[in-house]
Parts: C-alpha cells; sequence; structure tokens
C-alpha cells in the first residue's frame, strides 16, 4: 500500500486538487479488485495463466502513471482510467466471454463500493455500450499523448489515415478496421510503448493478429522485423538475427518490434534465447567478448552524456538499458493443442515477462 501511495502521489504532484482527493480510495479500489480477481479465477491446468501477482498490480499503477495532467483534470476520468488499466491487465488475460463478464461484475461491485456515485453502467451495459478505451493516437498517429477515446468513429478514421500511410510504404494490408479490431491495436500499441514491453497475443491461426500487430509497430514509429525460416535457418541464424535488432534498438537507439509467430519456432531451443530477451534483455552468450568491446565503444558517447562514467560495464549496462526502452517482442501464437501451455512450463519469461492479450471470437 504505501509504495503504490509513495508512486502515485508523487505522479499527481501537479495534478487537480480534485483528482489527488481520489489517490487514497484509488488504492483501496485497486488492491480490492485484486484480492476479488485472484480469488475468483484460479489457475488449473487448461488455464495455467490465471495466477494473479504484485506484478499484475504494478502493471496497472504503471498504466495510470502515463496520464498527464492537461488531460486529466476531473476524478471522475482518472476512475475510468484506473477501471481501463484493470481491465487491461486482467480482463485480457481472461479465455472466454464468461470469464470476462465474471470479471466485469467484479470490477463494478468494486467500483460502486469505493465510488457509490459514479455513473459506470453505460461503460459495461449488454447493448449499446459506451467505449471504455484509452490510447496514444486519439488525435493523430504524431500525438502520442494517452488519453480517452469518447467516439469510435473519430478514431477509426486516425486508424484508417494510418493504415493508408502503411500502405504506401509496405506491402499492402486490406484489413478492416472495426470496433474489436481498432481495440486490440490500442492494447498493442499500448503494451510495446511501454519500457520493457512485450505482447503476447492468443488466437486462432488467420484471425488478423500479424496484421493488428504491423499497424501497431507502424503507430509507434518502430521498425518491424521477422526472421525467415528455411530448411536451413539455424540456432546461428536466430543468433545473427537478434545481433542485428539489439544493435538496431541499443546502439542506434530505434524502436524495433520483433514479431514472432509459434509456427516460427521450428526449434525449440529457439524460445532459450527469447525467454532471456523477455526475462532481461540479456541474452549471456548472444555476442563474443571481442563485440561487446566494440558495442561499449560504440555507447559510450550516449553513455557519458546521460551522465554515466564510461567503463566497459556501465557501457554495456546502458546498453541492455536501451534494449528494454527499444526493442520490444510481439508473440502471436494459437491457443490449440498443448504447445502454449508446454513452452510456458519450461520458459516461464513468455508468461510472466508479457502482456497477454486474448483475443475472444470476432462479433458476427
Amino acid at each position: 500500500l504505501t509504495i503504490y501511495q509513495t508512486f502515485l502521489d508523487g505522479h499527481l504532484a501537479n495534478f487537480s486538487d480534485e483528482v489527488k482527493a481520489v489517490s487514497n480510495n484509488l488504492i483501496k479500489a485497486a488492491l480490492g479488485l485484486h484480492a476479488s480477481v485472484s480469488s475468483a479465477f484460479k489457475k488449473t491446468a487448461a488455464n495455467f495463466h490465471y495466477e494473479f501477482n504484485i506484478r499484475h498490480i504494478s502493471n496497472v499503477f504503471q498504466g495510470l502513471l502515463v496520464s498527464e495532467p492537461e488531460q486529466f483534470t476531473n476524478a471522475d476520468k482518472f476512475v475510468l482510467l484506473w477501471l481501463h488499466e484493470s481491465e487491461r491487465v486482467y480482463g485480457d488475460r481472461l479465455v472466454n466471454l464468461t470469464d470476462l463478464t465474471k470479471y466485469n461484475n467484479l470490477a463494478q461491485t468494486q467500483c460502486k463500493k469505493i465510488f457509490p456515485s459514479f455513473p459506470i453502467a453505460k461503460f459495461y451495459a449488454k447493448e449499446n455500450a459506451e467505449p471504455l478505451v484509452f490510447c496514444n493516437f486519439v488525435e493523430t498517429i504524431e500525438n502520442a499523448t494517452y488519453d480517452q477515446v469518447t467516439c469510435l468513429h473519430s478514431m477509426n478514421e486516425v486508424l484508417e489515415d494510418a493504415l493508408r500511410e502503411y500502405n504506401e510504404t509496405n506491402a499492402t494490408m486490406d484489413l478492416v478496421l472495426f470496433e474489436d479490431a481498432m481495440k486490440h491495436v490500442a492494447r498493442i500499441v499500448r503494451i510495446v510503448r511501454n519500457e520493457g514491453g512485450h505482447a503476447l497475443l492468443v488466437c486462432v491461426g488467420s484471425s488478423g493478429k500479424q496484421s493488428l500487430s504491423r499497424l501497431a509497430a507502424f503507430i509507434c514509429g518502430y521498425s518491424l522485423m521477422q526472421i525467415v525460416i528455411s530448411s536451413t535457418y539455424s540456432i546461428n541464424d536466430l543468433k545473427d538475427d537478434l545481433k542485428a535488432m539489439y544493435n538496431k534498438a541499443g546502439v542506434k537507439g530505434e524502436g524495433v518490434m520483433f514479431l514472432l509467430t509459434d509456427s516460427q519456432i521450428t526449434n525449440e531451443r529457439f524460445l532459450i534465447y527469447i525467454n532471456d530477451l523477455l526475462a532481461s534483455g540479456n541474452i549471456p552468450d548472444l555476442f563474443a567478448p571481442d563485440e561487446v568491446d566494440v558495442i561499449c565503444g560504440a555507447v559510450a558517447s550516449k553513455a557519458k552524456a546521460a551522465g554515466i562514467v564510461p567503463e566497459k560495464s556501465k557501457c554495456w549496462a546502458f546498453f541492455l538499458s536501451e534494449i528494454r526502452k527499444n526493442l520490444h517482442v510481439c508473440l502471436c501464437f494459437s491457443p490449440v493443442g498443448d504447445d502454449i501451455r508446454n513452452r510456458a512450463m519450461k520458459f516461464p519469461a513468455l508468461v510472466n515477462c508479457t502482456v497477454i492479450d486474448i483475443f475472444q471470437p470476432w462479433p458476427k
């Protein structure tokens, strides 16, 4: 409680008194919702990822700390942001619409208990519910301010413009941006804009998760990188591809999205490297000693400018911090079969160090 109170109060120092006043109750509501979600959704063999711990509640607060005083001038909007961030952290992990309805009821109960006068029913109505969406492209993709979407039509216009721009410079994607697709783009952008933000998108094949990820990378201004599997593609090829991404993200400071599908994992040993990348960014045997020296030399001036003594160990730590900031993995996995569960058991970072977004079936 004290930790979150300290973070939130520090962040809200420049906000209006009305927003500051809800800080205490918001933390109570967040802890209460976390407790009720933890007891309502238990881990099973099928739902092995139903495990909610301190990492998840920290993710909710990480979302709150993205807010800026200009956009959040009243308490109601800040409470809505908490509901949205909680739904992203807990709701997006749930495997079916039954569980999602159960979660929505828990969120509403908690909100009514702590904020009784707050009108939230309109966001959870069964029909014609108002959108509860916050994203980084409310007005344009260039203006990355995190704000509430009040009109899905204007969100659609922004995304259609982004898609047109994307298609001018890349292989054409013929996407229909209906409501659910737009929400998933907003979710992917939200995940990969955070430092150390990696996404795990789970849905059956041909649902468009790769296309939506490409659009999200374009909106963030990241270059998209994929591995090209062939009959001869080996561990060494993967290491070479990873080195190219590390140089781009860590030395040049460019944003990179590494898009990887489960069909590209032709050798389970690939996941040893992916696991280390997700967990800390430090893949122990990726670079030879002489390559490490070259990298440390290349980032020394940047490290010095950031106020870091340009020693080898500190330059390497600076390089890894740049990797966490600029290199984001987007995994596209299918829930069919046991592959995802077996891989998560052997390589825990696939679930522990990613933000999961499970795609519910598209509406008719």
